[in-house]
C-alpha cells in the first residue's frame, strides 16, 4: 500500500487560534512591563501625560534648551507630554498653570488635550494650509517670528519594510529641518526622534550639512529594545 502523500492542511480554527494566542502573550508581555516600567510610574504619579516627557527633560539637562522667554514650537506633540514638561520649564516656579515667562505652538494630526498657555494646531504639517496657519500663529505684530527651540517627536507608523520605514522617517525628519532652517534664530535649536535603519546616517549627515553642532541621545527613558534616538542640532550653519 502507497503511504498517503497528500499535504495535510492545517486546521484554520486552530492556526488562528495559535496566533491569537502568541499575540495575546505579546500583549500581555507588554503589558506587564509598561505597567511596570518606572518611567511610566513616574509619570503617573507626577501627573506627565507620558514617560516621553523624561526623555526630553534629560536631553534638555544636559544641553539647557529651554530658557525663560523663548518661543518653542512642539511638531506631532499629542498627548502633550513635551509641551507639558516646556510649558513648567517657562513657568517662573514651575507650575502647570498660571504665569508663563515664553511662547508654545504646538501642532498634530490628532487631537490634544489643553495644555494651559499653550496654543494648539490640529492638522497636517505635511499640508501647506496647515503650515500657513502655523506660521500665521507666530507672527508677531504682522511679521514672523523667529523660533528659538523646535521639538519634534513625530514618528510614523512603521511598517517593517526598510525601504518604505525609511522613506517615511526621512520624510518627516526633513520637513522638521526644513522648517527650522526657515524659522529658527540663527543659534536656535532642533530636536528630532530618530530610528536606527536605513534612514539614520543620511538624516545625520543633513543635520551635520544644516546645524553647527550636532548631538545623539539615547535616554535613559527610551524603552532598552527600542531602536529609537534623538538628534539635536545647535545652531544654524549660514
Amino acid at each position: 500500500m502507497k503511504a498517503n502523500t497528500k499535504p495535510t492542511v492545517p486546521d484554520s480554527t486552530k492556526v488562528a487560534r495559535k496566533s491569537d494566542a502568541k499575540g495575546s502573550k505579546v500583549n500581555k508581555a507588554w503589558l506587564h512591563d509598561h505597567i511596570n516600567d518606572p518611567y511610566v510610574k513616574l509619570a503617573k504619579r507626577e501627573g506627565d501625560r507620558a514617560r516621553a516627557a523624561y526623555k526630553l527633560k534629560e536631553i534638555d539637562e544636559n544641553l539647557g534648551l529651554v530658557k525663560p522667554g523663548h518661543l518653542v514650537v512642539d511638531l506631532g506633540s499629542t498627548p502633550g507630554a513635551w509641551s507639558q514638561y516646556v510649558r513648567r520649564k517657562l513657568s517662573p516656579t514651575g507650575a502647570a498653570a498660571g504665569t508663563l515667562n515664553g511662547q508654545i505652538v504646538a501642532l498634530d494630526m490628532l487631537p490634544m488635550e489643553p495644555i494651559e498657555g499653550v496654543v494648539f494646531i490640529q492638522g497636517d504639517f505635511r499640508e501647506p494650509d496647515v503650515l500657513q496657519i502655523l506660521e500665521q500663529t507666530l507672527a508677531q505684530d504682522g511679521a514672523p517670528a523667529k523660533v528659538d527651540l523646535v521639538i519634534s517627536d513625530m514618528a510614523p507608523n512603521l511598517s517593517g519594510i526598510e525601504s518604505a520605514d525609511a522613506a517615511r522617517i526621512t520624510d518627516l525628519v526633513e520637513l522638521a529641518v526644513d522648517f527650522s532652517v526657515h524659522h529658527l534664530k540663527p543659534e536656535g535649536a532642533l530636536v528630532v526622534k530618530l530610528f536606527h535603519g536605513g534612514a539614520y546616517d543620511p538624516m545625520v549627515k543633513l543635520f551635520k550639512d544644516t546645524f553647527k553642532t550636532v548631538k545623539r541621545f539615547k535616554p535613559k527613558a527610551s524603552r532598552p529594545g527600542s531602536s529609537e534616538t534623538f538628534l539635536v542640532g545647535l545652531g544654524l550653519k549660514s
